[in-house]
């Protein structure tokens, strides 16, 4: 069942064009594809599951699915983010965005996934994106899988809420 057409806001629309362009601009590919395969990916993630979220939350999540990687990947600030989308979806992008850092663990350590625990819903947010790129990387074969596969048990560990069970299950469940 595809969910997408009920969740075409005014917020979400701009949050898709403004994060589509930012990639564009800063030529960011997703495995020598344009960014915006792995954007809608994790947009119909979100679809899929928003039921999980209050309905107060679901604009800003759907628009923070599409721009969750634009400060960490475009070159865009908190403000850029805040001006072209509003607050409350900066406010999940920057919880979203990785610490400095040498290696995967360093850049998504303890003071990230605090950051994404205390902002709803970027914890959501977050396991879409994950869903996604593990969706992805057993699709193509990717070496990725073996990460994910690895990273399974810390990272639900560290967004589990019972509430976000169905997401989890259909993770661990690519992931067998």
């Amino acid at each position: 069942m595809n969910h997408e057409p009920l969740f075409l806001s005014s917020q979400v629309q701009t949050a898709k064009t403004y994060a589509v362009e930012c990639h564009e601009q800063t030529n960011h590919t997703y495995d020598g594809q344009s960014y915006s395969v792995h954007l809608q990916m994790v947009y119909s993630y979100g679809c899929k599951y928003a039921y999980l979220l209050p309905e107060n939350e679901i604009d800003a999540a759907l628009a923070a699915c599409w721009t969750h990687d634009t400060i960490e990947d475009t070159r865009q600030t908190y403000n850029d983010v805040k001006a072209a989308c509003g607050e409350a979806v900066a406010e999940i992008v920057y919880a979203l965005t990785n610490e400095k850092g040498k290696n995967r663990k360093e850049r998504a350590n303890e003071k990230y996934y605090n950051g994404i625990r205390n902002t709803p819903p970027a914890a959501f947010v977050k396991i879409c994106d994950r869903l996604a790129n593990v969706k992805y990387s057993k699709q193509k074969n990717s070496r990725m899988l073996d990460a994910y596969k690895k990273e399974f048990n810390a990272f639900k560990n560290e967004l589990w809420l019972p509430g976000f069970k169905p997401m989890f299950d259909e993770l661990s469940e690519l992931l067998s």
